[in-house]
């Protein structure tokens, strides 16, 4: 059975991991539940490193009404580091997804951080693909980054070994190379936390070690530095949650609520007492709750 089928599906599905080319390049996917549900295509945050696995993990219960989709996307995870790398390329993948595996049928889109970003972006150029859009602490655009220079700074105790020049490199297509890529975000990880004191520093390093960190694929999605969105969001026309943690560091709350201010079906869910990642049985409910009012 797959790490990722929850108890309640035990007897009815198993999630599926395979690979499929994509726009040229072979990505990595888990599918769980009946072809006949509703699709829900995930996108996972960290890029150049992030991977669906938690995401699906967090999701997969889903499978019912719904066909829960992961993927790693081109260069991260176990997919194929296929060039080009960049927003419209990702938006090309998951439209190459939906009319291949989901029959062309409308999605709904859920994405995080970097992947609430593809999301929105994707929700722009294919309205009319998407039954619902879901965000989880993301930016319409890249201004987000001077409120995280500033979150940085008023919590620079907890990372003593990260400095300014990390968070820099962080946004910016000047990583040197994937060993500076992975000791940057071993650096700067307490800030992710809401409570940096009580952080595994052990679990981290093991965290670290296995992860994969592509710096070529992180610059090359920063090379472009024109992610903006924001004049865009009215444009969007389906039903819309947008979650944050109201102490978001990296994504800071006031980007959350531009976005569900500015989409005209959107909710806003600001988590207390919760920094970037939302505690995945609180997300799970809030998007459980959603999908029944909305789909």
């Amino acid at each position: 059975m797959s790490q990722y089928s929850k108890t309640v599906h035990d007897d009815l599905w198993r999630a599926t991991t395979f690979q499929m080319d994509v726009n040229g390049a072979l990505l990595t996917l888990s599918s769980i539940g009946p072809e006949s549900g509703i699709p829900i295509i995930l996108l996972h945050g960290g890029r150049g490193f992030g991977t669906h696995d938690a995401v699906f993990a967090t999701y997969a219960n889903l499978a019912g009404s719904y066909r829960v989709i992961g993927f790693d996307m081109r260069g991260h995870g176990r997919s194929e580091t296929q060039s080009p790398f960049t927003f419209a390329q990702m938006v090309d993948d998951i439209e190459c997804i939906r009319r291949k595996l989901c029959n062309n049928r409308k999605i709904i889109l859920l994405g995080g951080s970097f992947g609430g970003m593809i999301a929105l972006s994707y929700a722009i150029t294919h309205p009319n693909a998407l039954e619902a859009l879901i965000l989880r602490g993301t930016a319409p655009s890249w201004h987000h980054e001077q409120g995280a220079l500033e979150n940085f700074k008023s919590r620079a105790q907890y990372a003593p070994m990260a400095t300014e020049k990390m968070l820099e490199k962080v946004f910016t297509p000047t990583i040197v190379n994937d060993e500076e890529f992975r000791l940057i975000m071993f650096a700067i990880a307490p800030l992710y936390e809401e409570n940096p004191d009580a952080l595994d520093r052990d679990r981290l390093a093991l965290q670290v070690s296995t992860t994969r960190y592509n710096a070529h694929v992180h610059n090359d999605l920063f090379a472009d530095h024109s992610y903006d969105v924001t004049h865009d969001l009215k444009s969007i026309p389906c039903p819309t949650l947008v979650m944050c943690g109201a102490n978001d560091w990296i994504c800071p709350k006031d980007q959350s609520e531009r976005i569900a201010r500015d989409i005209p079906h959107a909710e806003l869910k600001i988590i207390p007492n919760t920094n970037h990642a939302i505690p995945s049985d609180t997300a799970y409910q809030l998007v459980s709750d959603f999908l029944s009012k909305h789909v």
